[in-house]
């Protein structure tokens, strides 16, 4: 597990406020686009290139889909669910129990249309993984893990 800091002021009306503060007040998607963003940083460390991010498809008409990130490394396109949480005491659960069974099958799809949009054959090295970021408020640090290959 990798820990990244995200320790910082922010400035609201002429008063500084912590980034713990900020990051307990934002609503869901903006906890999961900071996700996003500490995740990327990650991956882009780890020697991963940022392909794509959001790629939204609908998928009915009522239904949209969408990939938080796409990234190659070593000719492997991996397609990445970032899940972010904030992790308190006693927290039963983690991140990526969110990736349930019919998430994963939507990603599935939406990462074949994606290849197919690009005109990357689907034999191509090609897989789902998972990026769960924890953020700790009270040490300003989030814990990434990364599931490579999660659906295997």
């Amino acid at each position: 597990m990798r820990y990244a800091s995200f320790a910082g002021t922010k400035n609201c009306g002429g008063e500084k406020c912590s980034a713990v503060l900020t990051i307990f007040l934002m609503d869901s998607k903006q906890l999961g686009n900071f996700g996003e963003k500490i995740a990327c940083q990650y991956l882009e460390q780890k020697g991963y290139k940022i392909l794509d991010r959001n790629y939204v498809k609908e998928l009915s008409a009522v239904l949209k889909g969408e990939i938080d990130v796409i990234a190659k490394k070593g000719g492997i396109i991996s397609f990445i669910e970032v899940k972010a949480s904030k992790d308190f005491p006693g927290r039963a659960f983690s991140p990526e129990d969110r990736v349930n069974y019919p998430k994963q099958r939507q990603i599935i799809k939406i990462a074949q249309m994606w290849l197919g949009e690009k005109k990357i054959p689907l034999d191509s090295k090609w897989q789902i993984d998972v990026v769960a970021v924890r953020i700790d408020l009270a040490t300003k640090k989030a814990k990434i893990r990364h599931l490579e290959n999660a659906f295997c």
